[in-house]
């Protein structure tokens, strides 16, 4: 606990936040790309503390609110077979589809069930040699790496019924896919932590580079993303555009190589589509041909499933940082965390989601007062 509170430390934020507001001479957009990150800010109103020159916006680093519409319907279908047990981490299991969610499936006598480990998901299918079982891989390359173990040890025990639907996605791609938008707005990238404890920070810096943009890898505690603001603004002010390891207790340059070596041997990279983002080249990664006989799109072959996202909800917009959750005219009405309309509002890492956990509004008032009651 006393490793975690010195990243908590509210007189060492006050400092830091006196720097950033020393540093702050111009207007500046900085994007964090987690969703974890979001949570953290929100939670602890960073955003509102900050000076008004200086402007956070979400990017689409939560890998279920990224999952497109399709895939999730894929999903649904693939779990409502009869001989099928459909495993997946628990947040997956409300996001809506276009009629459904994996619960109603569930409901109505389908096996959806939640694991904690896509190695939970081999034991199942062990355990259960006359059923077909599927284990949702969601996520970016944090969890690549135990979903690449899963389809390996299937493999190795020569596992027939297991299955896997792969929707892993890579973030420098949606980044600079962000930064060539002719709507972009984002000055600065906050890289997340986790992700680069995998990856490191190398794939980072041909981005910096090319689109002259500050990339600064901080960690999810107050101190953490306040240390990494700071770092963005001195970069801004400088007119420099490198990438600042801030989570040196964690990350390195190189990463972790035997992680990704791992992923390496499993998958490859392709071309892969996002919610509100549309498709992305090279920014997943989908099964090598010598484990394509686990991928459940083909199998099931579900792969002609495609739907339209609803017009009514503006999460594109929020994972690309051009609008806020609030600014959305369902938010926390149509659209709560109960009846979701949109990933962003269900998943842990969604920012529709923070904003209402936290009773975020757009009161302007509300700002105010909430930088009077925290400084």
């Amino acid at each position: 606990m006393r490793y975690l509170d010195e990243y908590r430390d509210p007189v060492l934020a006050r400092k830091i936040l006196d720097e950033i507001r020393a540093a702050t001479t111009r207007p500046w957009v900085i994007m964090e790309i987690c969703g974890g990150q979001t949570h953290a800010i929100i939670k602890n109103a960073i955003d509102q503390l900050l000076p008004d020159m200086l402007e956070l916006v979400h990017g689409p680093g939560c890998p279920v609110c990224v999952t497109p519409l399709e895939l999730i319907d894929r999903a649904i279908a693939i779990a409502a077979l009869p001989d099928v047990i459909f495993t997946s981490f628990g947040d997956m299991l409300r996001v809506p589809g276009s009629r459904r969610d994996l619960f109603v499936v569930k409901s109505l006598g389908g096996d959806v069930r939640i694991v904690y480990s896509p190695l939970d998901a081999v034991r199942i299918a062990r355990e259960n040699p006359h059923r077909k079982v599927v284990f949702f891989g969601v996520g970016f390359e944090t969890t690549a790496p135990t979903t690449a173990m899963a389809v390996r040890q299937a493999k190795a025990e020569g596992l027939d019924n297991f299955f896997m639907l792969v929707s892993h996605v890579l973030v420098p791609p949606a980044m600079t896919a962000l930064l060539e938008s002719p709507d972009n707005r984002v000055q600065a990238y906050l890289a997340a932590g986790h992700v680069c404890t995998v990856t490191g920070w190398k794939p980072y810096e041909p981005i910096a580079e090319k689109y002259r943009v500050p990339i600064v890898v901080t960690g999810f505690e107050p101190v953490d993303l306040l240390d990494g603001i700071l770092a963005a603004v001195k970069q801004l002010e400088k007119g420099q555009a490198r990438v600042e390891n801030k989570y040196a207790r964690v990350v390195k340059r190189d990463g972790n190589l035997k992680a990704q070596q791992l992923v390496n041997e499993v998958f490859t990279v392709t071309d892969r589509k996002w919610r509100g983002l549309g498709e992305i080249a090279r920014s997943g990664l989908c099964l090598k041909p010598e484990y394509a006989a686990f991928d459940a799109e083909t199998f099931f072959d579900v792969t002609d499933i495609e739907v339209e996202e609803p017009p009514q909800c503006i999460s594109g917009l929020v994972l690309q940082g051009r609008k806020k959750p609030t600014d959305c005219p369902a938010f926390g009405k149509q659209c709560t965390p109960h009846s979701p309309l949109g990933a962003t509002m269900v998943s842990g890492e969604g920012a529709c989601a923070a904003y209402y956990r936290y009773q975020r509004g757009n009161d302007d008032s509300g700002k105010q007062h909430d930088k009077d009651a925290r400084t």
